[in-house]
């Protein structure tokens, strides 16, 4: 089972969509700060879009994707990132994310080879998470100003630590961990091509688009 939780009336293709308004191709009509109306261990694949945000108890929400996630299904989520007056400043938003929420996921953390670090956050810590969600993939979608090819991926890296309104949005992909796991398996997982939300075709081409203006075209 594939599952889009929170898919508004954009439910991705092959998924079986939860929202909480009978919108068009939603499956299955409830709240995420319910309990989810699937069985232990069904999925393969769940896809939260821009929904998270807004659930009461992320770490409640979060446990019931792990109880209906089967071993090794992949997690992935969109959410707002944190360092961004527009997403700060929104009355609705309950949670941000940025590049230290994945070691929050999970008492293991896992350091893929490929896409952003996640740096430590010693020592706040915290207690250990109900679940385990391994990070095999971190993307970070930029702000208008910061799409221009004149900047090099470690340039932005360093940038959205110096200041804020850099990164717009964070897209993670999550494996989730119920057994034990070998690092090699973890990083073999991690190199994997990822099944990505229709939108962020969107935000790929945005950037594109935004480099060409920033280029001055290519003619």
């Amino acid at each position: 089972m594939k599952l889009d939780l929170g898919c508004g009336d954009r439910k991705q293709p092959g998924f079986h969509g939860m929202n909480d308004r009978p919108l068009a191709g939603v499956d299955v009509v409830g709240s995420l700060n319910e309990r989810l109306p699937f069985p232990d261990d069904a999925a393969e694949f769940v896809m939260a879009v821009r929904s998270l945000p807004y659930v009461r108890d992320l770490f409640a929400v979060l446990s019931e994707v792990y109880r209906v996630c089967a071993h090794k299904a992949v997690v992935c989520i969109l959410a707002p990132y944190a360092h961004s007056f527009r997403h700060r400043s929104n009355p609705h938003f309950n949670h941000l994310f940025d590049e230290h929420t994945p070691r929050h996921l999970t008492s293991c953390f896992f350091q893929p080879s490929l896409g952003q670090l996640s740096p430590e956050i010693t020592p706040y810590e915290g207690p250990p998470p109900p679940f385990d969600f391994r990070l095999l993939r971190m993307e970070m979608f930029y702000l208008p100003p910061f799409r221009s090819p004149l900047f090099e991926e470690e340039e932005l890296e360093i940038l959205q630590q110096l200041q804020l309104n850099v990164v717009d949005e964070v897209m993670y992909h999550f494996l989730v961990v119920k057994e034990s796991i070998a690092g090699d398996e973890l990083d073999r997982l991690s190199r994997l091509t990822m099944t990505e939300p229709d939108c962020v075709k969107e935000l790929r081409r945005s950037a594109g688009e935004e480099g060409d203006v920033h280029d001055g075209g290519s003619d």
